[in-house]
Parts: structure tokens; C-alpha cells; sequence
């Protein structure tokens, strides 16, 4: 990344750059800098634009092979093609020997790195990964955000806006935004204003409900699943992250038997540090048995409604009553 910054800085750009990932708000970013520090603003006679799975390759290689038009160069933004997993052939194929007035932005979800046309653009240009970030990062940029607004929140406030929004940088933006326009003339954000305005994400609902299950709230339980269905959400979409939910307490339990802390638990299971303590507390109000049972029952459940013989939203509903209030076996 720093690579990136610093051809942008320069202006000496490479022929080929793949911005590639799972956090697309940093990788939208950076793509949105790459163009604009290549082709001048409005030049819609230099600059191209392709997405999806459906672009014919061979066109884009025509392309490439067009002069540029009173510029120094021509650049071509490809996204989400899929090309650095499989199809990817004749465009790696170009690039060994491509126009040197033309310059590629590629951007994908993932690529494989075994494939011809990655190793293609590593050998004319730049191939940048943008994953998740992790937790001291992400503090550290909504702090920032925060700042310049003029305003303040406490660590636990941090917390609390994290649980909710969780860890995707494009949804935390979005939320941001609503927390700065409701708190307009406010000096400090407040987790009152934070569960005012801010929306939270599914995983925090299904904890919720897990939660409530873990205490025996059999009727709070079965409400938050009503919500999710109001909200939408397909019974077996749900059923799907009941499961991982209890397969991460599952791993949560096993870890902090062997004697992991909260922080090295939360490298183990994926879980960001101010998750993580919340899972060992949670995973604490289960026994090991009822756990792995209740993830068993999710997979019987999972079969039963895609063999006919069970109700997806019925099938969801029985699971909930069934493990309320049996923390203790």
C-alpha cells in the first residue's frame, strides 16, 4: 500500500494495478485516488469502465490498443470480472507485452495468486490486498473521523458503536454520518445517541438472541426473531447464523479451557478483541454439551426443512423454545 501511495504521490505509475479484497471501502478509495491521479477530470475520451463477469476480453484488448486522445495516456478500470480466478487467459496473454500508453485498474473480491493473469500484473505492475482491518486500526480511523467533527466519545462508547456497526468500513462510514448529523450540536457522542440512530448489523442481532437464549428469556429470544423476520431476514438465512454462533461459542469454550486470554481467543476465532470478551462471557452461561447439541440440532433443523418435512420459519421457532432456558444441563 505504501507502493500505491507513493506512485500516486510521484505520478509514476505502473501499467497495471489489482486492488483486491474483502474491505472495499479502503480498496473504493484507493481505486477512486488511482483514477483520478491518472486521467484528468471530465476525460471521458481516456477513461473506460467495464463490470461483471460479462466483459469480452478481446474488446478490452482493442481498447488497449487505441491510442489515447490528446493525453498521455489511456487508462482502463475493470471491475469484479472474476478474470483472477478463472478466464483471465488472453488478457495476461496482452499484458506481456501490452501498449505503453495504456494503464490498467483492476478490482476484485478475491483473486488467486497462482493465476496467469495475477502474475502478469505483478510482473508489469502492483497487486494490493486490502483485508479486514483490525481492531486498533479501525479505532484509530473513527477516532479520527470523529476528531474532525469536533467532537469526543468515551472508550466504552467506542465499544459499544463497534458492537453494533461491527468491523466493515463501509458500513461504519455510513453510520458515522448518522451519528454526526444527529449529534450536530453536540460535543461528545453518547451510546444513548449510538443506539438512537445507529443500525445493528446481523450478527450483533443474532448474538442478541443467543443471548437472551444463554438467559432463559425464552419470549425476549422468540421476539428478536420476529424482528429479524419483520426486517425480511429468510428463516434459513437465520438458522445458517445460529449455527455459526454456536460453533464459535463451541471454539470459544475449547480456548478458553486451554487457557487462552480474550485477546488471543480473538485471533484464534476471527473475533476483534472487543468482541471476543463478550463471546467468552456468553460461551461461559453454556454448558460444553448443550453447545455442541444446539449445533447439531441447527444441522438436523438445516435438513429437515430442505428434505420437506419440516417449516423453515416453524423449524427456527422450535429451535429458540428448545434451548431457552436449558443453560444449566
Amino acid at each position: 500500500m505504501k507502493q500505491l501511495l507513493e506512485d500516486i504521490k510521484t505520478g509514476q505509475f505502473r501499467q497495471a494495478y489489482l486492488l483486491y479484497g474483502q474491505e472495499a471501502y479502503l480498496k473504493n478509495q484507493y481505486r477512486d485516488r488511482l483514477k483520478a491521479a491518472m486521467v484528468q477530470e471530465g476525460d471521458t475520451m481516456n477513461f473506460s469502465s467495464f463490470q461483471g463477469k460479462d466483459i469480452n476480453p478481446a474488446q478490452i484488448i482493442d481498447l488497449a490498443e487505441t491510442m489515447p486522445f490528446f493525453a498521455d495516456r489511456r487508462v482502463i478500470l475493470i471491475q469484479d470480472s472474476g478474470w483472477f480466478k478463472k478466464g483471465g487467459e488472453a488478457l495476461a496473454d496482452y499484458l506481456k507485452s501490452p501498449s505503453p500508453t495504456t494503464f490498467f485498474i483492476f478490482t476484485e473480491a478475491e483473486a488467486d495468486k497462482r493465476s496467469r493473469l495475477f502474475k502478469a500484473v505483478k510482473e508489469i505492475g502492483s497487486a494490493v490486498e486490502f483485508s479486514a482491518q483490525d481492531e486498533t486500526t479501525l479505532k484509530r480511523w473513527i477516532l479520527g473521523r470523529i476528531k474532525k467533527e469536533n467532537k469526543g466519545i468515551s472508550r466504552t462508547g467506542l465499544d459499544h458503536f463497534l458492537q453494533k456497526t461491527g468491523s466493515d468500513m463501509e458500513n461504519i462510514d455510513r453510520e458515522l454520518e448518522k451519528l454526526f448529523c444527529y449529534t450536530l450540536k453536540k460535543d461528545a457522542i453518547t451510546e444513548a445517541d449510538i443506539d438512537a440512530v445507529c443500525t445493528q448489523q446481523m450478527a450483533g442481532k443474532i448474538f442478541d438472541m443467543i443471548e437472551a437464549v444463554a438467559a432463559g428469556k425464552q419470549r425476549e429470544a422468540l421476539q428478536l426473531y420476529y424482528d429479524l423476520l419483520a426486517l425480511k431476514e429468510p428463516p434459513m438465512r437465520i438458522l445458517f447464523l445460529i449455527g455459526r454462533q454456536f460453533s464459535l461459542l463451541v471454539q470459544v469454550k475449547e480456548l478458553r479451557a486451554k487457557g487462552y486470554d480474550n485477546r488471543r481467543i480473538g485471533e484464534k476465532t476471527g473475533l476483534h478483541g472487543f468482541i471476543a470478551a463478550k463471546y467468552v462471557n456468553q460461551a461461559s452461561r453454556f454448558g460444553m454439551d448443550v453447545l455442541k447439541e444446539a449445533l447439531a440440532e441447527c444441522v438436523k433443523t438445516d435438513e429437515a426443512v430442505k428434505n420437506g418435512r419440516m417449516n423453515d420459519r416453524l423449524g427456527v421457532e422450535l429451535l429458540i423454545v428448545k434451548y431457552s432456558g436449558v443453560t444449566g444441563r
